[in-house]
C-alpha cells in the first residue's frame, strides 16, 4: 500500500484529530464546535480562504494551487447520530445519547489530512475546495450548502466524497458507475373512520381494518405495477391506532419509506399509492390522506469520474484492492445533491471487521485515515496537474 509518505508522517496527528472528534459528537445541522475545530486546523495548515456557516454550520476551505485552473471539490460530513455508545473506548462520546456511529469523525479526519498535505505541497493547478458538511444523517445538509451557493460561489467543476465501509478490508476502495445509493422518501397515511364500542363493530367504520387492508394493497405496487427489472423498496414501518382493547378508534396512521434509483419509478409509485390510499379507504366507508415527503435523491456516479477515482485509488492501494463494480444499495446519502450540481463520484473505504454502521459498538478504524487522505490528495493532483511550458 503506497500511502503518500508525508501523510504517513503525520498519522499520529490524524489519529488525535479523529479521536477528539469522536469524543465530542454533534447532531444534525448544529455542528458548530466540530466546525470550529476544523477551522482551527485549516488555519494551522495555511489554507488560503476559510468560509464559515455555509449551510448553517458548514465550512469551506480553499487552497490555491500553482497556476490557473478549475476548482475541484472534496467533501466530508461532520454530524453524529442520536444514539448511545457502547464501545468502551477511552475516547468514547462525552455527550450522552450522541455518538459517531457512521464514521463521520473519520471522514472529517481524512479530509483534514488531505488539506494539510495539499496546503504544504500545492502540487496542482487551479484550486481545491474542502467541503465540511453538517446534517447528512437527517436534514440534508448537502442541500442547504447547495442552496447557500456552494457551487456558484466557488466555481466547483467536479466533486468527490468517500464513506466508511464495515466488513471490507481496511483501506479497500469500493464503488460503481451509475446508481450507487437510492433516493430516500418517507410517507405518512392518515386514516379516518368512525369509532365506537368494539362489541358493536358493525356500527363503526374501523380505521384499523382500513389500515391493514391498505398496508397489504400497497405491497402490490412493487409486485404488480413496477417493471421487475427496475428496483424499488416500499416498506411500511409503523402502524398506530387505538388506546384500549374494547374501543374501535376514530383514526389510524401508517408510515414508511420508498427507495428507488429511478425518478419515473418513483412517480409511478406515488401515483399508485395515492389511488390505493384513497380508494381503499372509500371502499370501506372511511377517508384517508397520503402525505408523501420527497427526501434525498439517488446518488448517481459519473462514469468518467468514477473510473478516474478508481484509477487514482489503485495507485495508493493497488488494483487488487479496488472494487469497481460493487452492488448498489438501497441506503441513501445526501452527497446526491452535490452530484446533481456537478460531475463527480462517491466511493467507500474499507473499515475492516468492525461493527456495522449505526451500531452502538461501531468505531472508525484509524488505519484507514492515511489511505483516504492519500486518495483525496492524489485525486486533486491527477485531476489538475501542474503544466510546464
Amino acid at each position: 500500500m503506497a500511502v503518500i509518505n508525508r501523510i504517513a508522517e503525520f498519522f499520529d496527528e490524524m489519529k488525535g484529530w479523529r479521536r477528539h472528534l469522536h469524543a465530542h459528537p454533534e447532531l444534525d445541522m448544529e455542528c458548530h464546535c466540530t466546525a470550529a475545530f476544523v477551522v482551527e486546523r485549516l488555519r494551522e495548515f495555511g489554507v488560503d480562504e476559510i468560509h464559515e456557516q455555509i449551510g448553517v454550520s458548514g465550512v469551506v476551505g480553499i487552497i490555491n494551487g500553482c497556476g490557473d485552473g478549475p476548482t475541484i471539490g472534496l467533501r466530508a460530513d461532520m454530524d453524529a447520530l442520536p444514539m448511545p455508545e457502547e464501545t468502551g473506548l477511552d475516547y468514547s462520546s462525552t455527550i450522552k445519547g450522541v455518538m459517531h456511529a457512521c464514521g463521520h469523525d473519520g471522514h472529517t479526519t481524512m479530509l483534514l489530512g488531505a488539506a494539510k498535505y495539499l496546503a504544504e505541497t500545492r502540487n496542482f493547478s487551479g484550486r481545491v475546495a474542502l467541503i465540511f458538511q453538517p446534517g447528512e444523517e437527517g436534514s440534508g445538509g448537502g442541500k442547504y450548502m447547495v442552496e447557500d451557493g456552494l457551487f456558484e460561489k466557488f466555481g466547483i467543476s467536479q466533486v468527490y466524497g468517500q464513506h466508511s465501509l464495515p466488513n471490507s478490508p481496511v483501506g479497500n476502495i469500493e464503488t460503481c458507475t451509475g446508481p450507487l445509493l437510492a433516493s430516500a422518501d418517507d410517507f405518512e397515511i392518515h386514516v379516518t373512520g368512525s369509532g365506537g364500542h368494539a362489541a358493536s363493530a358493525h356500527e363503526t367504520v374501523d380505521p384499523v381494518m382500513i389500515a391493514v387492508n391498505m398496508a397489504s394493497a400497497l405491497q402490490t405496487i412493487v409486485t404488480r405495477n413496477v417493471d421487475p427489472i427496475k428496483t424499488v423498496v416500499l416498506s411500511i414501518t409503523q402502524i398506530h391506532s387505538g388506546t384500549t382493547h374494547n374501543v374501535v378508534p376514530e383514526n389510524a396512521m401508517l408510515g414508511g419509506t420508498v427507495r428507488t434509483f429511478d425518478e419515473d419509478v418513483k412517480a409511478l409509485v406515488v401515483e399508485r399509492m395515492t389511488a390505493i390510499v384513497e380508494q381503499t379507504a372509500a371502499m370501506m366507508g372511511g377517508a384517508a390522506l397520503l402525505n408523501y415527503n420527497y427526501g434525498y435523491p439517488a446518488t448517481i456516479n459519473g462514469a468518467k469520474e468514477t473510473a478516474f477515482a478508481c484509477d487514482v485509488a489503485a495507485e495508493i492501494v493497488g488494483e487488487d484492492r479496488v472494487v469497481r463494480d460493487m452492488s448498489p444499495t438501497m441506503g441513501a446519502e445526501d452527497f446526491s445533491y452535490f452530484l446533481e450540481q456537478s460531475r463527480g463520484s462517491y466511493f467507500y473505504i474499507g473499515n475492516g471487521d468492525s461493527a456495522p454502521l449505526h451500531h452502538t459498538k461501531y468505531d472508525f478504524d484509524d488505519e484507514a485515515s492515511p489511505v483516504g487522505a492519500s486518495v483525496f490528495a492524489r485525486i486533486v493532483e491527477r485531476a489538475q496537474p501542474l503544466t510546464t511550458k
